[in-house]
């Protein structure tokens, strides 16, 4: 016998999100997509002018996450993935853990950042489907290329360029504040892109 057809009627609908509603502290100037998502138990804080794309998670089960200003968090990435080691860096709690992405951070389409101590330095942007590892300390103005993946626990100095063959070198032009303002201009264009729906999180 046929199923009942009303109960296929509503497959195109995109799905609830499941998990429990971390308490959030969020900047009046973000900029936060509805379709973004934010699962968790401990606290998850936006500063200033920063932007969530549609279908990024932020996910606090393993620790609190806080993203500094003007970073853009793109779709389909995920900061806060509970890696191995269970969210909890070393000696720490998960309260104590988390994730930390200083100011002007970039997370591409589809990059992770596992929760841990996990720490990402001023100016770094970390590629398309790139991968950070719990525990590990990306520096200040670094750039991982699409597809890198940086091991649990590493720790990158500064301005380090990381390809994803493994390759490293230092990239030392000075030109940091470039970056820094060329952030702020498609921050400005993404704010106007982007209905922001930070009531629907808090």
């Amino acid at each position: 016998m046929a199923a009942p057809s009303s109960s296929k009627r509503h497959s195109i609908l995109p799905p609830a999100q499941a998990g429990p509603k971390p308490p959030v502290q969020f900047s009046s100037s973000i900029t936060i997509a509805d379709s973004a998502i934010l699962i968790g138990t401990h606290p998850i804080t936006i500063s200033t002018e920063s932007v969530i794309h549609p279908r990024a998670q932020l996910n606090s089960l393993g620790g609190r996450i806080t993203i500094g200003r003007r970073c853009i968090v793109h779709e389909r990435s995920t900061v806060g993935a509970v890696g191995t080691e269970g969210g909890r860096g070393a000696g720490g709690t998960a309260e104590q853990s988390g994730v930390t992405l200083g100011d002007y951070v970039t997370v591409e389409v589809g990059a992770s950042i596992e929760t841990g101590d996990t720490v990402v330095g001023e100016g770094t942007n970390i590629g398309v489907g790139s991968k950070i590892g719990g525990g590990a300390v990306v520096g200040k103005h670094c750039t991982l290329t699409p597809y890198t993946v940086v091991a649990a626990g590493d720790v990158i100095p500064d301005y380090t360029v990381i390809y994803s063959n493994g390759l490293r070198r230092q990239d030392r032009r000075g030109v940091a504040e470039l970056r820094n303002k060329g952030q702020a201009r498609q921050i400005e264009v993404l704010k106007r892109m982007i209905p922001s729906s930070p009531a629907k999180f808090q």
